[in-house]
């Protein structure tokens, strides 16, 4: 996935200060949970100088009810009296953390931004559907075919065929509105995935409806409807099942191309070999083995050293210095992620056990050349041994 959205914190002068914080509030009780949990986080900012204004300023976003059911986090970047991202987590986070320094700890950030689905959600019947949109700045709306013989007739003889014959061509043709309109969106915003619920004979002819762009992405979930009365939880947990195999698809779509970049000489993995390119600009995706994305180890608990630009990244001192910057220590993972982002490149968190690579760390070249590191077959083992530069 890109990172688009966190180039401007890379951008941004001065001293950035970031939490990530559960923020479920699982009972009465949660209120005073949340309190304690950013005290915690907050000592932790007061002890490494983070500005009081932007503490507060923090703490009036982390503290605010987000109305969100389950476990869920925030993660939140500030600079002075200035919210610069705040985004609420799928998921509460493993490793809660405050950090005040001139670059944010982007991880949890990208973590949810892995999560993100670009998603349209129609529940359609009879007469139309309620078009819903999620990660996409679109509007919701409603279709309404606006054809009013609808139900079949029950009793036989010639006028009860004629009446069912317009019934289904009603049908047809309200469907074929939400198709049209459906077709005219995926055109207009591209959303990853169109998921359909409703009546079932609506949901069939739609299918048959939509040109090819939708039909490609359209999803069935069953359960859903526009009439009151659905079980809610039960839709609820059957759109949530299908947004996750969508997401296991997508990851695996991306672990597919690394396994194969590495075998041709496209791709790389060990943590030496990934600075390496991001540092020329070489990557066109990161990908980090989902245990290997925080703290603890592998990449928590590593440092390397930056200087002031995006792409300046090395694992010696020297290395910074050579480029005339000033070099300064930082947490691998985060060091890693700045400069992906500083250079457009896509993050992936593969699922551990998907793929075996060195440190946890691979990555997908836009490019090669003789100074490329090259890895040896099979490339995405826990092998260490190189070929020769």
């Amino acid at each position: 996935m890109k990172l688009d959205s966190l180039r401007p914190l890379l951008d941004h002068d001065g001293p950035l200060t970031t939490v990530c914080m559960d923020v479920t509030r699982a009972d009465e009780a949660g209120d005073r949970e949340i309190r304690n949990r950013w005290s915690a986080l907050k000592r932790a900012l007061d002890h490494q100088k983070a500005p009081a204004e932007t503490v507060d300023t923090i703490a009036d976003v982390l503290l605010r009810p987000t109305h969100v059911p389950g476990p869920h986090g925030r993660f939140v970047v500030a600079s002075g009296t200035e919210i610069l991202f705040d985004r609420v987590l799928a998921d509460a986070p493993v490793h809660e953390e405050a950090f005040h320094d001139g670059v944010p700890s982007l991880m949890p950030a990208a973590q949810a931004i892995d999560e993100a689905v670009r998603y349209l959600l129609v529940e359609i019947d009879r007469t139309g559907a309620d078009l819903t949109w999620s990660g996409v700045d679109l509007p919701d709306e409603e279709v309404v075919g606006g054809h009013d013989v609808l139900h079949k007739a029950r009793a036989g003889g010639w006028s009860h065929r004629r009446i069912q014959t317009r019934a289904e061509d009603s049908w047809e043709r309200n469907v074929g509105a939400v198709a049209a309109e459906l077709d005219r969106l995926v055109g207009l915003a591209h959303p990853e995935v169109v998921l359909v619920t409703g009546d079932v004979r609506a949901v069939a002819m739609l299918r048959d409806e939509v040109g090819k762009a939708v039909a490609e992405v359209l999803v069935e979930v069953p359960g859903g409807s526009r009439a009151d009365g659905v079980k809610e939880d039960v839709f609820a947990a059957r759109l949530h099942e299908a947004m996750e195999a969508y997401r296991a698809r997508r990851r695996e779509a991306v672990v597919d191309r690394l396994r194969e970049a590495l075998g041709r000489g496209a791709g790389v993995t060990a943590l030496d070999d990934v600075v390496d390119v991001l540092r020329r600009g070489q990557v066109a995706e990161l990908v980090i083995v989902e245990d290997a994305a925080g703290n603890p180890p592998p990449l928590g608990e590593r440092e390397l050293w930056v200087g002031q630009d995006a792409l300046a990244l090395g694992t010696r001192r020297s290395e910074i210095e050579a480029l005339g910057q000033d070099p300064r220590r930082l947490r691998a993972d985060i060091a890693l992620l700045r400069c992906a982002v500083g250079q457009d490149a896509g993050v992936t968190f593969a699922v551990e056990g998907s793929i075996s690579l060195v440190d946890g760390v691979g990555a997908v070249l836009r490019w090669t050349d003789p100074a490329t590191p090259h890895e040896t077959a099979p490339a995405y083992t826990a092998d260490r041994h190189r070929k020769s530069r």
